[in-house]
C-alpha cells in the first residue's frame, strides 16, 4: 500500500483542467491554386471545418491562418490576444463556446492550424471521447477538402493547474491522482493513437521577482551585472532537482517564455518572445539548460522539470509530481515568499503528438 501511495499525488480539488488539440498542416501550391483568392481559401476552410465541428459537437474551434503559435489558458473570461509570434487564447471549458477564423486578409500564411478546445464540466473524463471527435473531423476534411496534400501534425495538450500553497490559504480539499500516461490511458478508451508518437510530460511553475525578493538578494542585484543573482538561482535549482532524481529541467531568464520539445522532433531556439527548448527524454544524463540576459533584470523567473523515460511507470507520473512538488517547496522555503497572500501555480503537463 505504501509503495501505492508513492505514485499517487494530492492535488487541492480547485485545480483547473485544460485539453486541446492542435493540427498544423502545410498545403502544396497546387491546394492554393484551386481557390480564386487567399481569403476565400480560409473562408471555405472555415466553413467546412465548423460544419464538420457541429457535427461531431466540437463547440469552441478556431482556424488560425496567421503563423502565430496558439497558447491556451484557464480564465472565466473568454477573450485572445495577440503578439507577434503568439496568439493566445483564455477560455473556462464549462461556459465558452466560439467557431472562429483569424487571419490577415490577402496574406498567405506558411501553415494552416486548427485549435480545438474541450469545453464541458469533466473534460479530463472525456478526453478520449474529445480526441476521437478531432480525428473524425480530421479525416472528414481529407476526404472533402485537403484531398492529396500533406498529413496533418496532431499534438494533444493536457494541463493540469493547482496552487502549491492552497492548505496555506485554508483550501484542505484534495483529490488523489495517479497521472496515467496518454497512451494507454487512450487505449483503454477505444480511442486508436499510432504506435510511433511522440510523449512529453513536463511540469512548468514561475517565480515573480518581487519587492521582497529584490531586498533579499539586494547585494546580487546591485552587482555589475545581473549574472551573480541568475546564477544563485539555477545553482540552487540544479542542485534540488539532483537531490529529488530530477535529471531534465531548465531555467528561461531572459524574458521569453519556455516552449518545452522533444529533441527527437525540434532543437533548442528562442527569438524575444518564445525560448524553444528541446529535451532527450530517452537519455537519462542530466540536461540541465539555462538561459538567462545578464544585463537584463527580468520581472519573472520560468522553470521547467521535463519527466525522462525513467521517470515513467506503468501505473502513472504520481511519483514523478510528488518528488516535483518536493522540490518547487524545498526552491521556495530559500525565498521570501507569503504563502497565505501569493499564488505559485504549478502546472502539469501531457502532450501525445503523430502525424494523422
Amino acid at each position: 500500500m505504501a509503495s501505492l501511495n508513492q505514485h499517487r499525488v494530492y492535488i487541492p480539488s480547485n485545480a483547473r483542467a485544460n485539453h486541446y488539440l492542435l493540427a498544423e498542416i502545410t498545403p502544396n501550391d497546387e491546394f492554393y491554386k484551386s481557390f480564386s483568392n487567399i481569403n476565400a481559401c480560409y473562408q471555405r476552410i472555415a466553413r467546412q471545418l465548423f460544419a464538420a465541428c457541429d457535427e461531431y459537437e466540437l463547440h469552441n474551434v478556431h482556424l488560425l491562418a496567421n503563423d502565430k503559435l496558439p497558447v491556451v489558458r484557464f480564465h472565466d473570461e473568454s477573450y485572445q490576444l495577440e503578439t507577434d509570434k503568439q496568439m493566445l487564447f483564455f477560455y473556462n471549458p464549462r461556459y465558452h463556446e466560439a467557431h472562429k477564423l483569424h487571419y490577415t486578409e490577402d496574406q498567405q500564411s506558411k501553415k494552416i492550424r486548427l485549435l480545438f478546445l474541450a469545453t464541458g464540466d469533466d473534460i479530463r473524463a472525456h478526453s478520449a471521447q474529445f480526441h476521437n471527435n478531432v480525428q473524425k473531423v480530421l479525416d472528414l476534411l481529407q476526404q472533402q477538402l485537403f484531398v492529396e496534400q500533406p498529413s496533418f501534425k496532431l499534438r494533444d495538450h493536457q494541463h493540469l493547474t493547482y496552487d502549491l500553497f492552497a492548505k496555506e490559504k485554508g483550501n484542505k480539499e484534495s483529490y488523489g491522482y495517479k497521472l496515467r500516461s496518454l497512451y494507454p490511458r487512450y487505449q483503454s478508451r477505444q480511442c486508436e493513437i499510432p504506435s510511433t508518437h511522440a510523449e512529453m510530460t513536463y511540469v512548468t511553475f514561475s517565480i515573480p521577482i518581487t519587492r521582497n525578493i529584490k531586498t533579499q538578494f539586494q547585494s546580487e542585484i546591485n552587482s555589475q551585472t545581473y549574472k551573480p543573482f541568475y546564477s544563485h538561482f539555477s545553482q540552487l535549482f540544479s542542485q534540488l532537482c539532483e537531490d529529488n532524481k530530477l535529471t531534465h529541467a531548465a531555467m528561461v531568464a531572459n524574458g521569453a517564455m519556455p516552449i518545452i520539445r522533444n529533441s527527437e522532433v525540434d532543437r533548442n531556439e528562442g527569438n524575444g518572445e518564445l525560448q524553444k527548448i528541446s529535451f532527450d527524454i530517452e537519455d537519462s544524463a542530466p540536461q540541465i539548460k539555462v538561459f538567462f540576459d545578464e544585463n537584463k533584470l527580468v520581472e519573472t523567473l520560468h522553470f521547467v522539470i521535463v519527466a525522462a523515460a525513467h521517470n515513467k511507470h506503468e501505473i502513472g507520473y504520481g511519483r514523478f509530481m510528488n518528488q516535483v512538488e518536493k522540490t518547487v517547496h524545498a526552491f521556495c522555503d530559500e525565498l521570501a515568499i507569503n504563502k497565505q497572500r501569493q499564488d505559485l501555480s504549478l502546472r502539469f503537463f501531457q502532450h501525445i503528438s503523430y502525424p494523422f
